[in-house]
C-alpha cells in the first residue's frame, strides 16, 4: 500500500494516478509492493532528519528509509518540496516532472539501484527515465 503524508501545505493532485504508476514500476522489476509511505515536507524538516539519522549537515531533496525484505518493497520516503522546486529551476524542468523523478528515485534505491559513482548515476537516470515513460504513456 502506498500512502502520501503531508508535513507542509503541498499536496499531490493526482494521488491515485501516482500510486498506480509507482505500483506498476515495482511490478515491472519483479518486486511486490509492501508498505510505502511518502512524507512531503520542507527543507527544515528534512534537514533535521539528515543530521539526526545520517549525520549529514546538508540540504537534500530525498531521504529514504528502506525496510525491504527480499522482493517485498517497503519504506519511508521523505521528500523536501522546497528542494524539488529549486532543483526543477536549476535543471530547467517542470516542477511536476522533477517531483516524479524524485518519487521514483527512492523506489529504485529499494530495488537495488545505486547512485554513488558516475556509472551508477547514469544507470539510475536511465531507470528513472524508463519509469517516467510509464507515467507519461
Amino acid at each position: 500500500m502506498i500512502q502520501f503524508n503531508y508535513e507542509t501545505a503541498f499536496t499531490i493532485s493526482n494521488e491515485t494516478k501516482i500510486q498506480e504508476w509507482i505500483s506498476a514500476c515495482i511490478k515491472n522489476y519483479g518486486f511486490t509492493e509492501g508498505e510505502l509511505n511518502y512524507i512531503f515536507c520542507n527543507d527544515d524538516y528534512l534537514h533535521k532528519l539528515n543530521v539526526e539519522f545520517l549525520e549529514h549537515d546538508t540540504l537534500t531533496d530525498i531521504i529514504s528509509f528502506d525496510y525491504t525484505l527480499g522482493k517485498l518493497i517497503s519504506g519511508d520516503i521523505f521528500i523536501s518540496i522546497e528542494r524539488v522546486q529549486d532543483n526543477a529551476q536549476k535543471f530547467n524542468q517542470l516542477f511536476e516532472n522533477e517531483l516524479n523523478r524524485v518519487i521514483i528515485h527512492g523506489i529504485l534505491h529499494y530495488l537495488g539501484f545505486k547512485d554513488k559513482s558516475e556509472t551508477e548515476s547514469k544507470q539510475m537516470r536511465s531507470e528513472e527515465d524508463k519509469c517516467l515513460s510509464l507515467l507519461n504513456s
